[in-house]
């Protein structure tokens, strides 16, 4: 067993301050907030670097969000990780998940937040829903294995998306667990991608498009006139892998 130890005066949030990139300012006016989880590996204790190719990956999601007409208003951060790994039972990347939700709190109040993660990034966002702030998670390729819980999902939306040749993540997995998720109370959507596979860097524009869509649809934010959006709709009943489609629109 590992003698890591969780470091002491670690800063997961890391939140521009308001009014960079959106028009909110100090948090008053602003719609809500989204958060960014990257991915990482099954066990490691060495620390994200800067050039960690995980974390950049999410950039561009964050610029398609800054970029929406709709989300203009939404605070859009990043949740630090101290180190790389889940790490089994310790599920690290969850508890700098958690530290990160209070942050946004102490920073600009009580907003609704909608997580959006990739990979393990995702699994941890799953993890934390049911903190009182958040509205519903976005998971991106997501590693769902057997037997995670989902009673923590009771109330939240769900919407993940996953490109079946994906061959680091399995997508079978996704959809399992959203069929569970559902039948904890949860309201899912399943999107099969028709590429990217588990970097998510062929079609990336309708990655970053439906991500951006996803999350103004869990933050009920309006559509101004003329918004083009790959919105995905919401399915009713059990999720099935035959009927799950990509919106291509």
């Amino acid at each position: 067993m590992s003698n890591h130890r969780r470091g002491a005066g670690h800063r997961a949030l890391d939140l521009p301050e308001p009014g960079f990139g959106s028009g909110a300012r100090a948090g008053a006016g602003a719609a809500g907030v989204v958060l960014l989880l990257h991915g990482g590996r099954a066990d490691s204790f060495d620390p994200p670097t800067a050039t960690n190719l995980a974390g950049l990956r999410m950039r561009p999601f964050a610029r398609a969000l800054r970029g929406d007409a709709r989300t203009a208003d939404v605070l859009v951060g990043f949740v630090r990780y101290r180190v790389r790994g889940w790490n089994g039972e310790r599920a690290d990347p969850a508890a700098d998940a958690r530290q990160a939700l209070a942050g946004v709190e102490e920073a600009v109040g009580p907003l609704p937040v909608v997580l959006l993660g990739h990979s393990m990034g995702a699994r941890a966002a799953l993890r934390v829903a049911d903190d009182r702030h958040v509205r519903g998670v976005v998971a991106l390729a997501p590693w769902c294995p057997p037997g995670e819980p989902v009673a923590q999902l009771a109330g939240r939306t769900v919407v993940a998306l996953h490109d079946e040749a994906d061959a680091m993540t399995s997508a079978g997995d996704t959809w399992t667990y959203l069929r569970r998720a559902e039948k904890a109370g949860a309201r899912v959507r399943g999107i099969r991608m028709p590429a990217g596979r588990h970097a998510m860097l062929r079609g990336s524009g309708l990655w970053h498009r439906l991500a951006t869509d996803s999350a103004a649809e869990i933050l009920d934010l309006p559509v101004p006139p003329g918004t083009p959006t790959g919105r995905p709709g919401w399915g009713a009943g059990p999720v099935d892998p035959a009927d799950l489609r990509a919106s291509l629109g």
